[in-house]
């Protein structure tokens, strides 16, 4: 998906995991993934940020990184049963 390489998924499910702000690449968030990943300078993190842009994974918004929107999960899931009488 977004021809992102399985390193480049690793880190933005990280990010995913841990955001719990309205800028998905915050420096907070950096800083909590960086750690989780074992990454000695958060920084490091921008060359990521830049591919996700790139991508279309993320996008600027409001000076906020988003999640593409087929990313975000959403707030309800509504399951519909059928049932066609078939046995």
């Amino acid at each position: 998906m977004f021809n992102l390489t399985s390193k480049e998924l690793s880190v933005l499910s990280t990010f995913m995991d841990i955001n719990k702000t309205s800028n998905l690449c915050s420096h907070e968030n950096k800083i909590i993934v960086a750690k989780k990943l074992n990454i000695d300078d958060p920084n490091k993190l921008n060359n990521y940020v830049k591919k996700f842009k790139d991508k279309g994974a993320i996008t600027l918004k409001n000076n906020n990184y988003v999640l593409h929107r087929i990313l975000k999960r959403p707030k309800s899931v509504t399951v519909e049963v059928v049932w066609t009488g078939a046995k």
